[in-house]
This record gives structure tokens, C-alpha cells and sequence, in this order.
């Protein structure tokens, strides 16, 4: 149980970073198409179950050490081509993006430049990318307790101080600007963008577990998760949409208006999620194209942080717009592959 707890926790810290964390995904997802958004966040938490329980499961069968063997072993030698582009693409951008969330997320609570903030977690990243896979996952999933709790509490907060109904601001809700179409389409748009994004970390992950049932619970038990917090998060900002529809980080705005104190330690956590989806990132994007442990692994992964170091400064809310939407698309065709192989599982590598 605790290694399925684990797993779980860690999948939970590979999905999450700035933009969950802080509430602007939620707002643009979920929120915006108000009572709707609740079944929007259903639906997707239904769909994060079920492929996080598939990946894990296909990378303990596999004992994959990498994304590109078991997306070729599933995909086809053509077919295999095209998804693991997506996800290359998809680690690097989102890669870039944390690097610029570092730095925004600093800079707006601190006061601090945006360029100190994306540095320090190109170090810190770097730093942890230098362990073994155990560690990565340990260090990953030892964070995301803190979001648990920020999200939890911030949630019945929200609820219990609660001066009016969901029915009254669901027209507030509804005028918040989104790029997506309906809340069938956002929910499950949510979740290929974040399978695209975490595929590649998960598989790795569930490589090095050698029980298959105990890395399929744990993905399992990390997208209930997953969903269970997209919903809380989802009533939270809506019970709030009058006052936060129009900030860039709705969650720090509500806890600001709890205590001053608890927004700069919810700035720390917020620090951590984008440095949990920068590692999974950057080591998985890595993993695609170098040995894990080698000296060129290590330098291949530096010099890529320092290309993403150069392209964050381009802004944050620029990047986010751009690239989240696009891997959401480019990610159906991922979800698709994943769940004809989940029907139709390879045969157990022995090793």
C-alpha cells in the first residue's frame, strides 16, 4: 500500500504545476462553463483514472526506461513516429513554460525578477535530475501533500464562507473568457493535454516498479486523486468567480484574502509544483534521447535547461496561452493509442 501511495502521489506531482496550482487551468477549464464545469470535472476525473492505471501498468509490463520503447511496442513503427514527436514537443514546451511560471510566480509575490526566479529552478532541477529514479519519484511525491492540504483547506474555506449560490454566479462564471468550446470538449481536452505533458515520466515511473498490480493502483489511485482535487479547486474558484475571474492566479488571490501569511506560503508551494513538473520534464526529455545516469545524460539535460532558460522569458501567460491548448489537441491522438493498448496489452518483457 505505501508504494501505491506513492506512485500515486508522484503522478499526482508529474500533472500538477503552475497553472493547476495556482487555478488559472481550473478557471479556464472548468469554471468558465460554471454548473457545467462540475461535470466537466467529472468527466475528466473518470478519464484521469482510468489512463493513469494504463500508463504505469504499460511501463512496469514493459520495464521501460524510456517514453520511446513503449510507444513504438504499442504504436507501430509510422503511428509510433508521430506520438512520440507529441510528446518530445510536449516535454519541452511545458518544460519551458515551468521555467517561466518559476519566474513569474517569484516576481509577483516577491517582487523579485522574473529572471533570478527561473534560474534558481534551472539549479534546482538540475540538481535533482543528478539522483536515480527512485529518488526523482520520492522527491516529486514528497511535495504534493502540500498542494493536498492548500487545496483541501482552501476549498471548505471557500464553501464555509460562502455568501451566495452556485445558480447566482453561475452567469459570472459563464463570461469568463475561454478558448475552449463546451464543457464536454474542455474536460476531456484537460486531460489529454496533461497526458501528453505526464505520459513520459509516468511510464518511466511505472518502469521501475516491478509489480505490474502496484504500479497500475498507483496510477489508478493517483488520478482519483488527481480528479478528486480538480473538483475541489473547480468549487473553490467558483464560489469565489466574482472576485477572482479576472486575476492570473485565482487560488493565491482567495488565499490572500484568508491571510497574507498563508499567500506567501502558498507561493512556496506553488514554487514546488512548478519545480515538480519541471523535473519530470526535462528528466523525461532527456531519457528520450540519452542513456539515464550517464555523463552525457547529464550534460544533454544542462544544456537543454539552458536553451529553456533562454526561451522563458518570453512571458509566461504568452507561453501558457500558446502551447496548452495545442498539446490538448495533439494529445486526443495519444489517448487514443493508449487506450487501443490498453485494451490490447504487449506481453510481459522479462529482464
Amino acid at each position: 500500500m505505501k508504494r501505491v501511495l506513492k506512485m500515486g502521489s508522484a503522478f499526482i506531482g508529474i500533472i500538477v504545476g503552475a497553472g493547476f496550482a495556482s487555478g488559472q487551468e481550473i478557471l479556464q477549464y472548468f469554471t468558465s462553463f460554471g454548473m457545467m464545469g462540475i461535470a466537466a470535472a467529472i468527466l475528466s476525473t473518470v478519464l484521469f483514472a482510468y489512463m493513469g492505471m494504463t500508463l504505469t501498468r504499460l511501463g512496469s509490463r514493459l520495464k521501460t526506461t524510456s517514453h520511446k520503447e513503449v510507444i513504438y511496442k504499442i504504436s507501430g513503427r509510422y503511428i509510433g513516429v508521430i506520438v512520440d514527436y507529441i510528446i518530445i514537443f510536449t516535454l519541452f514546451g511545458v518544460g519551458v513554460v515551468m521555467l517561466a511560471g518559476a519566474g513569474s510566480n517569484l516576481e509577483q509575490q516577491f517582487g523579485i525578477p522574473s529572471y533570478i526566479g527561473s534560474l534558481l529552478m534551472v539549479v534546482l532541477v538540475f540538481v535533482t535530475i543528478l539522483m536515480n529514479v527512485d529518488k526523482v519519484v520520492a522527491v516529486i511525491g514528497s511535495i504534493t501533500p502540500f498542494l493536498i492540504l492548500a487545496v483541501v483547506v482552501v476549498s471548505v474555506y471557500c464553501l464555509v464562507t460562502m455568501d451566495t449560490s452556485f445558480a447566482v454566479l453561475d452567469p459570472v462564471a459563464t463570461n469568463v473568457r475561454t478558448t475552449l468550446p463546451n464543457w464536454f470538449i474542455s474536460g476531456i481536452n484537460y486531460v489529454s493535454f496533461n497526458i501528453a505533458l505526464g505520459a513520459s515520466m509516468s511510464l518511466v515511473m511505472g518502469g521501475a516498479e516491478k509489480n505490474e498490480k502496484v504500479a497500475a493502483l498507483g496510477g489508478l489511485v493517483g488520478g482519483l486523486g488527481l480528479g478528486i482535487l480538480i473538483i475541489l479547486s473547480h468549487l473553490a474558484i467558483f464560489s469565489k468567480v466574482d472576485m477572482v475571474a479576472d486575476v492570473d492566479l485565482p487560488m493565491l488571490a482567495i488565499i490572500n484574502e484568508i491571510s497574507p501569511i498563508l499567500a506567501t506560503l502558498m507561493a512556496f508551494v506553488l514554487y514546488g509544483m512548478i519545480f515538480n513538473t519541471a523535473v519530470s520534464m526535462f528528466y523525461a526529455f532527456g531519457a528520450r534521447f540519452v542513456t539515464i545516469g550517464t555523463k552525457r545524460f547529464k550534460m544533454f539535460v544542462l544544456i537543454t535547461l539552458v536553451i529553456g532558460f533562454v526561451l522563458s522569458f518570453v512571458k509566461f501567460t504568452d507561453l501558457v496561452a500558446y502551447c496548452y491548448p495545442t498539446i490538448g489537441y495533439f494529445g486526443l491522438f495519444l489517448m487514443a493509442v493508449l487506450i487501443y493498448s490498453s485494451i490490447k496489452l504487449p506481453k510481459k518483457v522479462h529482464r
